[in-house]
C-alpha cells in the first residue's frame, strides 16, 4: 500500500489504526450513558472501538424498552 494511503486515511489505516475523534467522542458518551466508563479507553483501534459502541448502544436499547 502506498504511503500516500496510509497518510492520509486509506484502506489500512481505518482497519488496523486507532480509533477516529468521533468514535472515541460517540464511545465516551456511550459508556457515560450506560454507567460504565471502563468501556472507554483512548488506546482502542478502530474496529474495536466500533464492536463496543455497537455493544453500547443495544445496552441502552435494551434498558430503554423496559
Amino acid at each position: 500500500m502506498s504511503m500516500a494511503a496510509v497518510k492520509f486515511g486509506g484502506v489500512a489505516d481505518r482497519l488496523g489504526g486507532l480509533m477516529s475523534r468521533a468514535q472515541a467522542l460517540r464511545l465516551r458518551s456511550l459508556a457515560e450513558e450506560a454507567y460504565q466508563p471502563n468501556q472507554y479507553a483512548r488506546d482502542l483501534t478502530s474496529e474495536e472501538a466500533e464492536r463496543r459502541i455497537d455493544a453500547l448502544r443495544a445496552e441502552i436499547a435494551l434498558a430503554n424498552s423496559f
